[in-house]
């Protein structure tokens, strides 16, 4: 009989913690250097409703190993050091926001702008 529970006595839920993120926690990339420009946007046609996009410094490094200096996605990963398909994973990523950047007339900018912390930034109120 201890087994029934008794129907005036509440139980209290127990509280699970909620993981923040889900999967494997994401690798600290090796970055080269950094851009000196760190925002783009279109001269004309430019959205009204202040939509862009946010590229990590992560991502532009790969772009600039792959498009730019011309290295296979192995040699890029491992100077990210990174495994070849996260580098695959992140490099699509990165094409499709800056597709939709250009197609759809959005701003791109880069998160961790130096600029900005140094008060140097065109675009951001003094």
């Amino acid at each position: 009989m201890a087994d029934q529970e008794d129907p005036g006595i509440e139980r209290e839920e127990p509280v699970v913690p909620r993981c923040p993120r889900r999967g494997r926690p994401r690798i600290r990339r090796i970055i080269e250097g950094v851009g000196d420009s760190r925002c783009y946007e279109p001269r004309c046609c430019t959205r009204e409703d202040g939509t862009g996009i946010s590229l990590n410094p992560e991502e532009i490094e790969l772009i600039r190993l792959i498009d730019l200096e011309g290295l296979e996605q192995e040699e890029a990963a491992e100077k990210l050091g990174v495994s070849r398909k996260t580098a695959w994973r992140d490099l699509q990523e990165t094409r499709r926001k800056i597709a939709d950047a250009l197609v759809n007339g959005k701003r791109i900018e880069m998160t961790g702008c130096t600029k900005v912390a140094e008060g140097r930034c065109p675009k951001c109120p003094r």
